[in-house]
């Protein structure tokens, strides 16, 4: 029989009830990573809509802000948090080359009139061909990165033929303004803000290019003990999209000081180009995503070919 000191013991007790009581915090919370641009997670966080809905199953919930959607699904990947806001189409491309195991849940229709590629107002350009040479801002792996490769292969141009300069969507802004680059392909709000407070000329947007999908995510083993929260938060989500469709002008409101203290004309505008209509995934919907996985792999951007529709979908 082995004797342990009283102190020892004392201590193994103690950590078993702190592990307890961590294993026990970690099944009653549920987790979420943002982004300050996920529209209805910021809304649902603001109003406090998630809180009260799981209070009466004894579930807290935790927010966790991200700088951008990469470092979201990281933290996803390793269980840092259980449920991704949404992230643009590209993001799981990238989750599913790193070895992610994920769950899609739900998705916003497309939307793409919200992103584009923006020129100066003076700018000789006047079509596709012409950007031939010609630097270019973009974030590099973003939406908006897809969206570009989609102009400049309607162009019949490749990467190659383009000087990319990879920025964040702020420093893409400065680039611009300061005349850096010759033009910038970026998402909404940024690219309201800039028509509305530059002198700018869109070339092309996403239509009949690039659909804009936005996706929320779930960790594959939170969503397999985890169907009667994932569906709750489904159902939020659906009813914020149509709240904020129904009053656009309070959202916008609610937004403006949330998104870096835009106008809300700015977020007005931003939002009539993003759908928010949020509905279930189906895995012989993403066509897409295919598309994306196979033209970032062609331009070296993934170590390796991804199977678009090899990740499990959720069914609310």
């Amino acid at each position: 029989m082995l004797f342990l000191p009283k102190r020892l013991i004392g201590l193994l007790v103690g950590c078993t009830a702190l592990f307890n009581l961590s294993t026990s915090f970690a099944e009653n919370t549920l987790r979420i990573g943002y982004q300050r641009s996920s529209t209805l997670m910021t809304l649902l966080k603001t109003q406090g809509t998630l809180e009260k809905r799981f209070a009466e199953q004894g579930i807290q919930i935790s927010w966790h802000e991200f700088p951008n959607g990469l470092p979201l699904l990281e933290a996803l990947n390793v269980g840092n948090v259980d449920v991704s806001a949404d992230v643009a189409d590209t993001v799981p491309v990238f989750a599913q080359a790193a070895g992610a195991d994920i769950t899609y849940f739900a998705e916003e229709l497309p939307s793409p009139k919200a992103q584009a590629l923006l020129l100066h107002a003076d700018s000789p350009i006047t079509n596709l061909s012409e950007l031939k040479g010609k630097k270019i801002a973009v974030t590099k792996g973003a939406g908006n990165h897809y969206l570009l490769l989609a102009i400049l292969n309607k162009a019949g141009l490749g990467f190659s033929d383009i000087q990319p300069a990879y920025v964040t969507p702020a420093d893409g802004r400065a680039a611009f303004e300061n005349r850096k680059v010759d033009a910038w392909v970026t998402w909404e709000p940024f690219l309201s803000s800039a028509q509305r407070q530059l002198a700018t000329r869109t070339l092309a947007d996403g239509t009949g290019l690039a659909d804009y999908k936005r996706y929320y995510l779930s960790s594959s083993s939170y969503a397999a003990k985890h169907h009667a929260e994932l569906n709750q938060l489904f159902n939020a989500l659906v009813q914020t999209g149509e709240w904020l469709k129904s009053n656009p002008e309070q959202a916008a409101k609610v937004l403006a000081p949330l998104w870096g203290n835009l106008d809300v004309a700015t977020v007005l505008q931003a939002n009539q180009r993003r759908s928010y209509v949020v509905r279930p995934v189906k895995l012989e919907a993403l066509g897409e995503q295919q598309k994306i996985a196979d033209a970032f792999y062609r331009e070296g951007l993934l170590p390796k070919a991804v199977d678009a529709h090899d990740v499990h979908i959720f069914t609310p």
